[in-house]
C-alpha cells in the first residue's frame, strides 16, 4: 500500500510539473485587453496597465493576442 501511494505521489508531481512548465507567460494590458509575448516591442513599452500572467488566464479575462507578435 505504501508503494502504491508513493508511486501515485510521484506521478502526480510529474504531471503537475509538466503543466506548470507549459504555462506561457504573457504581458497583459488590462486597459486594452491585448496580450503580448514578453519580447514584443509593445510589451516592453507597456508600463502602466500591464501585468505578467499566464496566457490562459489572459484569455479568460477577455484578452486578445497582439497582431504583431501573436501573443
Amino acid at each position: 500500500m505504501k508503494k502504491v501511494f508513493l508511486i501515485f505521489c510521484f506521478l502526480f508531481f510529474i504531471v503537475f510539473d509538466l503543466n506548470v512548465a507549459n504555462a506561457k507567460i504573457v504581458v497583459f494590458n488590462t486597459k486594452t485587453l491585448k496580450y503580448h509575448n514578453v519580447y514584443c516591442k509593445y510589451a516592453q513599452k507597456c508600463t502602466v496597465n500591464c501585468i505578467k500572467l499566464e496566457q490562459e488566464k489572459a484569455i479568460k479575462r477577455g484578452g486578445k493576442a497582439c497582431k504583431v507578435c501573436g501573443g
